[in-house]
């Protein structure tokens, strides 16, 4: 004979129909089903006021929340998300704190991302792993306009097929972004005409940070191209990451995140109105989206613009009397000590410096960019790591910016 099935359920069933029968008391139907008396008047009572369904297990939670937000709140939270779609709890929390300054209390972040998740609003985020920490020898970018990162976020097509191309320029310390604007070609005559642009209206900043990629670098002495030459003319420090670490530039690499996620998934349909979206992104970026890394103040609330202003014209770079000034010829050759010497096309028509420190090295100078140590037995300019400033700029040697010392890397 099998054994014979049951549940809590149908127990609870048997003890009801038990009682009712009144065959046997209460006490002697709690001993035999091992409950209490109290427990026994209790699904009586149930029984009494629902029937056999009220018998069911009910719900633990509780019937009132004295802390759940109030209609006022939730319809508050979901008008900034329905403006803001891409924002999460914290920076809600934020604006929420900015438009309705009277509220006594706030909802906490977690409370606003779990109502968000019940109205189908928000998704958890995907765990990622802990990058580890890098200290590259770069420039650390504490105050507005020390360090300027600019970049081509990379091409992708618009509805009509178009090539999109847009270049991104944004601070370092502020997060502010300076231009999202697209070029047709990325050629040295078109990111200059941007560049200047960006600095007649916020000024020069002390380092521009790029990555190794044309027209911001090249292969050529110092890693040196037409447009970096023109800003160390300007008083302006070219940096480049290594290569093949982005994560060097991490910051800008971070905002090219966030605008990919707000304007090109999916792409507009044609050129002018994906500008636009990178216009409107701007804006909200700069004005309204409160960032974490800035305590949650918006870029623009940290950001200021330069005291040096763009030049009309670039002041001729002097060189100190114990240094040899050659100009660079049209294949980018200079003549020294009666031989050629091949440096750089980038350089072509600029006037260099050596500085002879022994019979056999000079060191070359670009302004006040250290370009490389010259072999006089090898005949060859070799890369050197410049930890501060060569006697170049202390040595009576007045540049552009003669009362800025900037940092030197690796050539």
């Amino acid at each position: 004979m099998p054994w014979q099935q049951t549940c809590v359920m149908q127990e609870r069933v048997k003890f009801i129909t038990d009682v009712l029968d009144g065959t046997y008391s209460m006490t002697d139907l709690c001993i035999y089903y091992g409950i209490s008396r109290k427990t026994g008047y209790k699904w009586l009572d149930r029984h009494l006021q629902g029937g056999f369904e009220a018998l069911a297990n009910r719900s633990r939670a509780p019937h009132n929340h004295p802390n759940e937000i109030s209609p006022e709140v939730k319809n508050s939270i979901l008008e900034v998300k329905s403006r803001f779609p891409k924002w999460g709890s914290a920076k809600i929390r934020y604006r929420l704190e900015r438009i309705h300054p009277a509220w006594n209390s706030y909802p906490a972040i977690s409370t606003i991302g779990l109502f968000l998740r019940k109205q189908g609003l928000s998704c958890p985020r995907k765990r990622r792993r802990k990058a580890t920490a890098t200290e590259p020898p770069l420039t650390k970018g504490c105050y507005s306009n020390q360090v300027w990162s600019a970049d081509f976020k990379g091409h992708f097509r618009t509805g009509d097929n178009s090539r999109y191309n847009p270049l991104t320029i944004s601070d370092y310390a502020s997060r502010y972004l300076l231009c999202c604007q697209h070029l047709d070609r990325m050629s040295y005559k078109l990111v200059r005409r941007r560049f200047e642009r960006v600095f007649r209206q916020y000024g020069l900043s002390e380092v521009i940070r790029t990555d190794n990629g044309s027209p911001f670098a090249s292969c050529g002495l110092g890693g040196l191209s037409r447009l970096s030459c023109w800003w160390i003319r300007l008083g302006i420090y070219p940096e480049r990451i290594a290569p093949g670490h982005p994560e060097q530039n991490g910051r800008h690499e971070r905002i090219h995140k966030t605008l990919k996620s707000y304007t090109a998934l999916p792409a507009a349909q044609t050129l002018l109105q994906q500008q636009k979206r990178f216009d409107a992104f701007g804006e909200e970026y700069n004005e309204h989206r409160p960032h974490e890394a800035l305590d949650m103040h918006t870029p623009s609330e940290r950001y200021s613009c330069s005291s040096r202003t763009f030049p009309s014209r670039l002041a001729q770079f002097s060189y100190g009397d114990h240094m040899q000034v050659r100009r660079v010829y049209v294949h980018g050759d200079i003549t020294y000590r009666g031989r050629r010497l091949f440096l750089s096309e980038s350089l072509r028509g600029e006037n260099v410096g050596l500085e002879e420190v022994s019979e056999d090295t000079s060191l070359l100078w670009y302004c006040d960019y250290l370009l490389g140590r010259l072999d006089h037995r090898r005949w060859r300019v070799e890369a050197v790591r410049s930890e501060a400033f060569s006697s170049a700029a202390s040595c009576g040697a007045k540049g552009p910016n003669p009362e800025k010392v900037l940092p030197m890397c690796s050539v």
